[in-house]
């Protein structure tokens, strides 16, 4: 089916999907501020040229395959322009196979299909297929570290307690509200931790998560919420890392996998 679309429609459009790309380039990048730059570059490009809408593609596969097309241009972020953690994570994930991270975000964190993903990184859906396999292959043998899981519903936590451990990680605990979660930490310092939004005593697990990050320093976080549009806002600071509810397994799979790439403890260095 194709799609035609006018100046206000497709700008309308774009702005829908444009939460979304967000969080892609975050996860991509395990950084807000370098992946909101190539959000930008992404619509600047837009502005310009908008001959990758009129193909008969979707908006939103459109939208990722421009984004696609300047990342691929552009290159990913050299570990020689960052320093610290995020010097360490770009440093770890240049040596992972090309493309083969932006297939699996695109298949598991964005839920596009095999034909789809094949048209935003142009190229045919065997070799996507293989591009998947391969990344799946390498976050498996990475790194394996502490988690913390704050989250208030008794099935969703063991499910994602099941999953924390199936990838050869440990558990710390898991908190059901704010006053849990600060207690939590301060018993066992996590390597990353797996946040709701909305706790069982309506506080608040991004408030939750904070009050930890100004004790801890630099952990990643990966917030799970059933409106990740009111993360993506750019009004304040937002997490790289973020999946929606109801979520499939694999989605979590991959976000711990990525965000372990930008731990910053000494468990994770060794």
């Amino acid at each position: 089916m194709t799609e035609t679309h006018d100046a206000a429609d497709l700008s309308d459009k774009i702005a829908a999907q444009l939460p979304y790309l967000r969080r892609y380039a975050r996860a991509l990048t395990g950084s807000q501020t370098s992946g909101d730059s190539y959000a930008i570059a992404t619509l600047e490009a837009i502005l310009s040229d908008r001959s990758m809408f009129e193909d008969g593609a979707s908006v939103r596969v459109a939208l990722f395959r421009c984004f696609h097309a300047i990342w691929t241009s552009a290159g990913a972020p050299d570990a020689q322009d960052s320093t610290g953690v995020l010097g360490r994570a770009q440093a770890h994930l240049a040596t992972l196979t090309t493309n083969t991270r932006e297939a699996l975000l695109l298949a598991t964190l964005e839920d596009f299909s095999i034909a789809d993903i094949a048209l935003i990184m142009n190229t045919d859906r065997d070799e996507i297929r293989h591009l998947i396999n391969v990344a799946r292959k390498d976050m498996e043998s990475s790194i394996a570290g502490k988690i913390m899981i704050i989250e208030d519903e008794a099935i969703i936590a063991a499910d994602l307690h099941e999953i924390a451990t199936g990838l050869g990680h440990s558990v710390t605990g898991v908190a059901r509200t704010r006053t849990e979660a600060v207690a939590l930490g301060a018993s066992t310092r996590p390597d990353l931790i797996l946040a709701d939004i909305q706790l069982a005593d309506n506080s608040s697990g991004i408030d939750a998560v904070n009050d930890l990050l100004s004790e801890m320093g630099d952990v990643p976080v990966i917030f799970i919420t059933a409106f990740p549009e009111r993360l993506l806002t750019g009004d304040r600071p937002e997490p790289a890392f973020l999946i929606s509810k109801p979520y499939k397994e694999e989605q979590v799979v991959s976000a711990i996998s990525q965000a372990m790439f930008f731990a910053s403890t000494e468990t994770l260095l060794a």
